[in-house]
């Protein structure tokens, strides 16, 4: 038997919830209840005025006791606002950068995080909300600078985030042909997690690749996960071979 963690992706929409209260508490708590072992998310504040002008990432990490990476896909003078990974495992940045975008600047993150014997890659991306604008950020993620990069003979590939794609979109389908959908992976009818009050699409995402299964999956659909983020939480228990 490998190795068997959680993971959680979760679009915490600036930490202002569907009742316009800020409160990053509030996102780690329902991060917390979920008790996941590394936690993708996608639309983080760092130092905006909007949102106080506090570090986000790091705040929802301290409220967890997890180690926190950043990467701003937007960055506007000290203003930063783009996607982050939480973890107590041990890490390694290998990339943070941005990716093809006409509208809204989007990026990936990835981490390396070592789970005995093999070494997780995950990436983490927020992708945009045009069709289009999706599918040459999906060619850039599959490419040698991102998912098509040489990695070593033991890596497992965990790629997880917002990707404003339903599964009969091109940008998923481009995905879907190179990695499995954990929740389709994982039998049963899929979840949706958007929006968080009445969840009609399935737009966040974890896909995997050789070398992990899929134990289970849930969307975490709880009063307060309902009011924390427009978007709710997706999980996976995966077992790491």
């Amino acid at each position: 038997m490998g190795r068997q963690l959680r993971i959680m992706t979760y679009n915490v929409h600036s930490c202002f919830g569907t009742d316009r209260k800020l409160d990053p508490g509030r996102i780690a708590e329902v991060i917390a209840e979920c008790e996941p072992d590394i936690v993708a998310l996608q639309e983080v504040d760092v130092a905006r005025a909007r949102s106080g002008g506090v570090d986000q990432a790091q705040t929802i990490a301290n409220h967890l006791s997890m180690a926190s990476h950043f990467h701003p896909a937007l960055h506007l003078e000290e203003e930063r606002y783009g996607d982050a990974l939480l973890t107590a495992l041990p890490t390694r940045l290998v990339k943070a950068d941005g990716l093809p975008s006409r509208g809204e600047s989007r990026g990936a993150l990835w981490v390396e995080v070592p789970v005995g014997d093999v070494v997780l890659q995950i990436f983490v991306t927020h992708l945009g909300l045009l069709g289009a604008e999706r599918v040459r950020q999906t060619e850039a993620l599959i490419g040698p600078g991102w998912l098509g990069a040489p990695m070593a003979e033991d890596a497992r590939v965990i790629l997880a985030g917002d990707f404003n794609a339903v599964s009969r979109s091109p940008s998923y389908r481009m995905l879907a042909r190179r990695f499995r959908d954990v929740q389709i992976d994982a039998g049963g009818r899929p979840v949706s997690t958007f929006p968080s009050r009445l969840p009609l699409l399935r737009i966040d995402h974890i896909f995997i690749g050789e070398g992990i299964s899929v134990r289970r999956t849930f969307v975490h659909d709880t009063p307060l996960a309902r009011r924390a983020s427009d978007h709710l939480p997706l999980c996976a228990d995966l077992e790491i071979a």
